[in-house]
């Protein structure tokens, strides 16, 4: 039998929940955050039903700590104040969802279950047991072979999953945030292929990528004879994604006018086609994403601060490959399973040096940069494994180094070892000392280079 632990400071609270509870799962009561965390070290649970209010405590520092401490426990937040504010709070902290009072004690025992269910399906603690480990699947991309995933082990990626977990199946508009080749969309999509909404349409849309006086027409559709050119009637995205979802990337490049527009759809769920007089009701989930700062281009009277409020509502920022490059491996090993298939070679691996040199580059343009770059190595490439000379100059330093290499004199009858110490030698006062770009242009690990450097006495080890 599962275990429960309630949390509330009201004593008749504890009492009605353990009497309406204690026949399904062993019930432990706690009405102090100090009593819950001396149960909590003494026993083991499986669920934590805390309320949000806890007299002078805050209930969501208690959830945070509770979440930090024990990330395995699954909690459920109780609250007399059903707000979209303080449920988001409550699961930003660590809660995986929230019920309000007066509770419903048959939708309680759901959602405790779900939870329950949830924690015994998960791979892992924590935000891993939220969406697995290193891949998380997202369904099917159309016209591709391989399927979306999401390819992150890093703590701030696994943020990222824990939220997407939590949020799937509320109904409230989500913001993605982050720089070009983050992998935004993808983001999108796991929200809706994890979602109660995912056996309907997903319909993308990038805001930057289509004429201004086109995107009106791509977003709300037109009746035929709306304007030059409309030969037929044509749906918009937002009636073609009814009962989906919605996507729209670089939203921060709607211009004033559209963003009204786009205002009053999300107020009204009804969307009106050029050249019609007649509202079509749709119901969809509204998902988007810049690369912006929306709060700056509101204070600089660039985009409406109503339609802020309503597209901000949980807000998820997608950190640059730059600042998770523990994810480097695992994504070179993901892109090199799908460009081995797609271009028939076997390719299996990359080098030690090659996978440094990469950790040591800052990736401009994301994982959409790296995708590139293993995409042409995999295609150059005559081994099995990816080399560091597969890799461009600009990762390796190689094509700086060709431009003002120095030569380094091989007489006949010299020892290798003698050869191989003097290039060292050289190529580390090339690079003033800087151990990792002597490896690169070298094309050995540090490690390697380490190991020789002592053995040649050519530095302190």
């Amino acid at each position: 039998m599962k275990r429960l632990l309630i949390v509330d400071d009201e004593r008749t609270i504890l009492t009605a929940l353990r009497y309406a509870l204690e026949d399904l799962y062993e019930i432990d009561v706690a009405d102090s955050a100090e009593t819950a965390f001396e149960i909590l070290e003494a026993h083991s649970v499986d669920l934590v039903l805390l309320d949000q209010r806890l007299g002078d405590v805050d209930g969501l520092d208690v959830i945070r700590t509770l979440h930090a401490k024990k990330p395995e426990i699954m909690i459920i937040a109780m609250t007399a104040y059903g707000s979209i504010e303080s449920s988001i709070k409550a699961m930003q902290s660590g809660a995986y969802h929230y019920v309000t009072k007066p509770l419903d004690i048959q939708s309680l025992t759901v959602m405790i279950n779900k939870a329950l269910e949830f924690r015994s399906a998960g791979a892992g603690t924590g935000a891993d047991s939220r969406l697995g480990s290193a891949g998380r699947p997202g369904g099917p991309s159309a016209g591709s072979e391989e399927p979306r995933m999401l390819i992150a082990d890093s703590a701030s990626m696994r943020y990222v999953f824990d939220v997407i977990d939590r949020v799937k199946d509320l109904d409230i508009n989500v913001l993605i945030t982050g720089e070009s080749g983050t992998g935004k969309e993808l983001i999108a999509r796991a929200i809706h292929d994890r979602s109660n909404r995912a056996k309907h349409s997903f319909q993308a849309l990038n805001c930057a990528a289509i004429p201004l006086n086109l995107l009106e027409s791509e977003l709300f559709g037109y009746e035929k004879g709306a304007f030059t050119g409309a030969h037929q009637k044509m749906k918009g995205k937002f009636e073609l994604a009814h009962q989906g979802t919605i996507f729209l990337d670089e939203i921060g490049d709607l211009d004033l006018t559209l963003q009204a527009k786009l205002l009053r759809v999300i107020q009204e769920k009804k969307v009106t086609p050029l050249g019609s007089e007649k509202s079509i009701e749709v119901n969809f989930r509204l998902i988007t994403a810049t690369n912006r700062n929306l709060a700056e281009a509101v204070r600089k009277g660039l985009f409406r601060d109503d339609l802020f409020f309503r597209l901000n509502v949980v807000a998820i920022e997608v950190p640059p490959l730059r600042k998770r490059k523990e994810d480097i491996p695992l994504l070179c090993q993901h892109f090199l399973e799908i460009y081995s298939k797609r271009f028939g070679k076997v390719v299996s691996g990359i080098s030690q040096a090659a996978i440094e040199a990469l950790e040591s580059y800052d990736f401009p343009g994301n994982v959409r940069e790296l995708q590139n770059i293993i995409e042409r190595a995999v295609a150059l490439s005559m081994d099995p494994i990816i080399q560091l000379s597969d890799l461009p100059g600009d990762i390796t330093g190689i094509s700086v180094y060709k431009s003002s290499r120095e030569l380094v004199p091989v007489y006949v009858g010299e020892r290798l070892d003698e050869v191989e110490r003097r290039l060292i030698e050289a190529t580390l006062k090339h690079c003033e000392g800087n151990r990792r770009k002597t490896a690169n242009l070298l094309g050995l690990s540090e490690r390697h280079l380490y190991n020789k450097i002592k053995e040649f006495g050519l530095g302190e080890g």
